[in-house]
């Protein structure tokens, strides 16, 4: 059993690292970079180092395998108030359910708007004739199962859609993900996952035509301008997480911890079309009540404005309320920041049920 979980391991790990080709001098020419946000409140407010640790419906944007640690029921919704000042919004839905004694089904939705664009013509430069919106949606379908006490894994498909009043894009990306626990009370785990796996994604519509006129005296030609179809912005995460228990008994464990708990996150990130990541996160939770986290996202010439690519500088840091609601069930208040400049930084609140 031990030899075949570790060949599970591996070979998830070769087709990983077989998967992934990219640096980052392809910054720029991937579509759809939403994938990359992270809407969850819980996850964010670590830098989403917690790929080997995730659990619930938040794997779902880390590690798949993680929804495989859903007991029954659970309802999780989070708002994004993503780069304050530059009216973006995110809205996060989703259920995931228990089905039998090993599996987890998961569907959730991600919705994001850029508020009201001022509309703009090659003879009108300053607009005057009107406003339009962006809207981008990913519909996300996932399935995770329990191969034994240490192993779980999960698959997802995701369907995005991007669109505006003349031109729309649509795609399919795939993730994939691996969690391994071990020691007494589970306090080691280690996580792969794959995602954003795909073919192109190509923008289509009228907003494409062109009219050509040679002169005032030829007869006018539409034309269509094809745009460049372009890959999905994959990635591998690997990550380990190790929690600290204090004063532990013979019935602690991650679900149910001690009075005081300490866990430490870890992960790499290989970007294709963006500089690699390293990440870290603390969590100290007490009892069932409540947790503060801290996190920082490193990439190279993070600390050097004149070369970081990003507007996030690495900070990040929430909190998470627990409260009992009825018996079994339980609700929790989420709260994340992420440090950005410029812009005012992201905020992310949210509520989950569990049932």
């Amino acid at each position: 059993m031990m030899r075949k979980r570790y060949k599970i391991l591996f070979c998830f790990l070769l087709v990983a690292l077989g998967v992934q080709a990219g640096n980052k001098d392809r910054s720029g020419q991937a579509g759809a970079y939403e994938l990359l946000i992270n809407p969850w409140a819980s996850s964010s407010a670590l830098g989403g180092s917690n790929t080997a640790s995730v659990r619930g419906l938040e794997a779902t944007s880390h590690n798949m395998a993680g929804l495989a640690f859903t007991k029954k029921t659970e309802v999780i919704y989070n708002n994004s108030q993503w780069l304050v000042g530059s009216d973006i919004k995110i809205n996060a839905l989703g259920i995931s359910q228990k089905v039998g004694e090993e599996g987890v089904l998961g569907i959730s939705l991600v919705s994001m708007s850029f508020g009201d664009i001022l509309r703009t013509q090659v003879g009108l430069p300053e607009g005057g004739i009107g406003n339009y919106n962006v809207s981008f949606n990913t519909i996300g379908f996932s399935y995770a199962k329990i191969f034994s006490n240490s192993i779980y894994g999960g698959v997802g498909v995701k369907i995005i859609s991007e669109s505006l009043s003349d031109l729309s894009a649509k795609g399919v990306a795939l993730d994939a993900g691996i969690q391994y626990v071990t020691g007494k009370m589970g306090q080691f785990k280690f996580g792969i996952a794959l995602r954003n796996v795909g073919p192109r994604i190509q923008y289509g519509g009228t907003g494409l035509g062109i009219i050509l006129q040679a002169d005032h005296n030829t007869a006018t030609q539409a034309v269509d301008v094809p745009s460049v179809e372009n890959e999905l912005p994959s990635l591998l995460n690997i990550g380990a997480t190790y929690v600290f228990y204090f004063n532990p008994n013979d019935t602690t464990s991650f679900d149910n911890p001690t009075d005081h708990r300490l866990v430490v996150s870890s992960n790499f990130t290989s970007n294709s079309f963006l500089s690699d990541q390293i990440r870290v996160g603390f969590e100290y939770g007490f009892k069932k009540l409540f947790k503060i986290r801290a996190g920082y996202v490193y990439e190279e010439g993070l600390l050097d404005d004149d070369i970081r690519t990003t507007a996030y500088t690495g900070l990040t840091a929430g909190f998470g309320v627990d409260l009992k609601a009825g018996k079994g069930s339980k609700v929790s208040l989420e709260y994340s920041y992420r440090n950005t400049n410029p812009f005012n930084g992201s905020h992310t609140i949210g509520l989950r049920f569990l049932m």
